[in-house]
């Protein structure tokens, strides 16, 4: 599609920082309302919120440059680039590592449970990953996929393709499909400036769309999760797990991304589109791993005390309602 949703002079709104953006607030409202439901004072989310938008976007942004240091540290990077993170490309566990370290300052701070807050921020995850593969959809060049003969593969159209009439030129602008600079026959993983064969537009695995197929399940999960009665940590790394396994699965595998092994490699248009292992894959192992060592752990904690909603009024002021209630009670049983 076209990356830029409005171009005003130097300033450009790109639809990858729209739609994140748009999934973090819709996240956002969610997590106020399960911290309410949960006795934490939503008042703590929203004072520590600026913190965690920075530290994700460096953690994001960071884990992404050290994992793909080629695009721009190799022959034809341009490093300068590490830094226009509005252009795309960020690292989802390096997002959740940078918040991780944050809500710790915070918490250890303010003496709060840091686990109780993470559970309740953990569905802005999969809001988030929503936003941001449909923004790298938007971008062209982001997440693409491998080479495919798979019925599923998916062919960019060509640039300037008439897409939805008027209201595709009016919301995405004349110039569609160009962003998608197409792929190199030989192999989708090699450069287009090394490329001895043919440019294609596909057919390639749409791994934009894995992705947000990814994005919705680990909403669901984390959704699912708020509503059970356990220990503090279990959302979180319940998200922690089933995007690590997802990634590295449904998406990773079909990925335009360097292999750090290159034990399967089914590449080129006759070709299934298949690689393993890449850097994303290895690291989620450790992800999972670590996941799955903390659920167990949580398994022999005892489940929190059941807290409703935080009452209106904080510290004395609540404390003085409470006696009142309970005497107005009685009286009312005496009648």
């Amino acid at each position: 599609m076209d990356p830029i949703l409005i171009q005003l002079g130097p300033l450009a709104i790109r639809w990858y920082g729209l739609l994140i953006a748009l999934g973090v607030l819709v996240g956002s409202g969610l997590a106020l309302r399960h911290a309410q439901r949960r006795g934490l004072d939503p008042e703590r989310l929203l004072d520590m919120a600026v913190w965690l938008v920075i530290a994700g976007i460096v953690g994001a942004r960071l884990v992404y440059v050290l994992t793909s240091p080629s695009a721009f540290f190799g022959p034809a990077g341009r490093p300068l680039d590490a830094f226009k993170v509005w252009e795309g490309g960020i690292s989802i566990h390096g997002g959740i590592l940078g918040i991780v370290l944050a809500t710790w300052w915070y918490c250890r701070a303010h003496k709060l449970d840091m686990w109780a807050y993470l559970d309740v921020m953990s569905p802005i995850a999969g809001l988030g990953i929503i936003g941001g593969r449909i923004g790298n959809f938007m971008n062209g060049t982001d997440t693409g996929g491998r080479l495919t003969n798979w019925p599923i593969g998916f062919t960019w159209p060509e640039p300037g393709t008439e897409t939805l009439g008027a209201f595709g030129r009016l919301v995405f602008g004349r110039d569609l499909w160009s962003a998608f600079p197409g792929v190199c026959s030989d192999g989708s993983y090699i450069p287009l400036w090394q490329c001895t064969g043919e440019i294609v537009r596909g057919p390639v695995h749409l791994t934009q769309l894995y992705g947000v197929v990814i994005g919705v399940i680990v909403l669901l999960v984390t959704l699912w999760a708020l509503r059970r009665p356990r220990p503090s940590g279990f959302v979180f790394w319940q998200m922690v797990l089933w995007y690590s396994v997802l990634r590295a699965v449904l998406e990773e595998t079909f990925r335009d991304n360097p292999l750090t092994l290159d034990v399967v490699l089914a590449d080129g248009l006759d070709k299934a589109g298949v690689g393993l292992f890449t850097m994303t894959q290895l690291a989620s192992v450790l992800f999972v791993a670590l996941a799955a060592y903390m659920l167990l752990r949580l398994r022999n904690a005892p489940p929190p005390a059941p807290v409703g909603p935080t009452p209106k009024g904080t510290g004395a002021q609540a404390a003085a309602k409470t006696p009142v209630k309970r005497a107005n009670a009685r009286k009312g049983g005496a009648r």
